[in-house]
């Protein structure tokens, strides 16, 4: 239908006659000569009409309209060198509508990334339309080519496993389809395909992955979006954690670095105990670009500053610090407290390196203090006090509030790290024991350790890969025997009938001898969102549901017919309305 696409005509092609077709994605009308452009997927094109009757059929055709286009193409008398089509344009012999924009719009295409993000939701068709939004979802698909090609390289076989699946009573709300041919019954939509990667190499397959579509009902985040999102699913037979660690230590780098001019951490990625992560980032997710870093002063201040007795108490230090007080009132302690962090205690120190400021009053041990945080002259030192466990994380935010509101970050660079050595168990908030991380893990120490150590110091052979302080994705040495996997399941509170009505097809597997096997899944939206330095994740997928996890565009979720509910053995439970007051009230 077209002769050439509208990126592809050069000065070489002066003399041609050329079809042309996309959207009228503008008109400049100077009376004796109108300019118009034509969009397509790959680029524009300038046209120009002097003609009286090719200016008025212009004229009247609305922007963003199809279009077809014949014409000579000739070199511009004002060439634009930024574009690749920039020196020369199309004099139109024929102008057609193939398809008429018949609504007003309701924003400029050009300038969609301006509106409000519903706004764009709910006509994302129009905003694809836009370059720099489109170029994005290139860029998707362009990353998702390069990591098939990589895995099918690395002799790993790409397999779908089902979408209709049964639920698991652990991670996050599932999303629940009912049964038309067994009432009363549920699939569920897939969490992770957990349980069937892992009985592949029960049946004998040797590496797996998938692009896998993954559902949890959860609320939007920056980082994650509601519904569906999609990861980079893999699983291999007779691996251990290094095996896991050397394989993403070779293709993400690979992928970053195809993508990126930035710097990317090489192998050996560093590795952090999930431990050591808290105490000295505050989070299981540390940005390593930012240099400042936690130091517990419990037994430096805690019997010193009345407000710290009994508390835990913790430093973040930063050197050559020139801000005046406003800063610390405005920028550090208003955004703590943004982050419910209530009190947010400090002190500095001068050009001669003496204290002032703060509860600089109640520090009579200052020597110690500096060594201790490695200061001296022109510092800042801001404190958090409270229980154990809770005070790592504020320390956290703490310390991620100065290195941005500083400007410490590095620039142009991806630090990747391991996070190991997470506990097998933790209390909620009854003081239970349950699992803190994947249940399909395997303890460190085995069944032994399952036997004989307090459960809350078990350790498990899981993982996180972490770039940038987001959590890429995370990981683990599979539970591959049946009585270890009844034991820990019979730690955190679940009987044997748990394990065999929810993971009966993996209980059962193992009993017919299962490999040793290892797998993770590095998340492919935030992947990308990474690359393109996107702070949200929609903006790197097609078609996104928005923050309160609607579908603007399909208008969902929408109710259904009396008879499909029926079909599907289910009675929709309406809540009341409110009887609203009036406003005197």
């Amino acid at each position: 239908m077209r002769t050439h696409n509208c990126n592809e005509l050069r000065e070489s092609d002066v003399g041609k006659k050329v079809v042309l077709e996309g959207w009228l994605a503008g008109i400049r009308d100077l009376g004796a000569v109108v300019f118009f452009v034509v969009r397509d997927f790959y680029g524009i094109t300038q046209g120009t009409a002097t003609d009286e009757k090719m200016k008025e059929t212009l004229r009247a055709i609305p922007r963003e309209s199809t279009v077809r286009v014949t014409g000579e193409v000739i070199m511009r008398s004002s060439p634009n060198p930024s574009l690749p089509t920039g020196l020369i344009e199309v004099v139109p012999s024929e102008v057609e509508i193939l398809g008429l924009c018949s609504e007003q719009l309701p924003f400029e295409v050009a300038n969609s990334l301006a509106q409000k993000e519903d706004v764009r939701l709910k006509y994302r068709y129009l905003d694809l339309r836009n370059p720099l939004v489109k170029d994005k979802i290139v860029m998707r698909s362009k990353i998702i080519s390069e990591i098939r090609r990589l895995m099918t390289e690395r002799d790993f076989l790409e397999i779908a496993t089902p979408i209709l699946t049964s639920s698991s009573p652990e991670g996050a709300r599932d999303f629940i389809v009912p049964s038309r041919l067994y009432p009363g019954t549920f699939y569920a939509l897939p969490q992770a395909p957990q349980q069937y990667k892992q009985l592949l190499m029960t049946s004998g397959f040797d590496k797996y992955f998938q692009i896998a579509p993954c559902f949890r009902d959860e609320d939007a985040r920056a980082d994650r979006s509601p519904g569906e999102f999609y990861q980079l699913d893999i699983e291999m037979a007779f691996a251990t954690q290094e095996d896991v660690f050397a394989l993403l230590e070779d293709v993400l780098p690979k992928i970053f670095t195809k993508f990126t001019s930035a710097q990317v951490d090489g192998a050996p990625f560093r590795r952090i105990k999930y431990r050591d992560a808290m105490e000295l980032y505050g989070s299981d997710k540390p940005d390593l670009r930012n240099p400042l870093i936690i130091k517990d002063v419990t037994a430096l201040l805690g019997d010193k500053v009345p407000m710290f007795a009994g508390k835990t108490v913790k430093a973040v230090a930063v050197e050559n610090f020139d801000k005046p007080r406003s800063f610390i009132d405005k920028t550090v302690i208003a955004t703590a407290v943004a982050n419910e962090i209530e009190n947010v205690y400090w002190f500095k120190t001068d050009a001669d390196g003496n204290i002032n400021g703060g509860i600089a009053k109640f520090v009579t041990n200052l020597d110690e203090i500096k060594q201790h945080l490695g200061i001296d002259k022109n510092a800042f030192v801001a404190l958090v006090a409270g229980e154990k466990g809770i005070i790592e994380k504020q320390a956290g935010v703490l310390r991620t509030i100065l290195g941005t509101s500083l400007d410490l970050l590095e620039k142009n660079v991806y630090r990747f790290c391991w996070i190991v050595d997470f506990p097998m168990y933790e209390l909620n908030d009854e003081g239970k024991v349950e699992f803190s991380h994947n249940p399909f893990s395997m303890p460190q120490g085995g069944m032994e350790a399952l036997k004989t150590q307090n459960p809350l110091e078990i350790l498990a052979y899981q993982y996180d890969i972490v770039c940038n302080g987001y959590e890429l994705s995370s990981g683990a040495v599979r539970n591959h025997s049946p009585e270890i996997m009844v034991k820990a399941f019979e730690i955190a509170g679940y009987g044997i009938d748990t394990i065999e009505s929810k993971f009966s097809a993996l209980y059962n597997a193992f009993k017919f001898g299962a490999p040793p096997h290892a797998g993770i899944a590095p998340g492919v939206d935030r992947m990308v969102m990474l690359l393109l330095n996107e702070p949200s994740i929609r903006e790197i997928i097609t078609f996104p549901m928005n923050r309160n996890a609607r579908d603007l565009l399909m208008n969902a979720p929408n109710t259904v017919t009396d008879l499909q509910l029926k079909e599907a053995n289910i009675m929709p439970v309406i809540p009341e309305k409110k009887e609203e007051k009036p406003e005197n009230e």
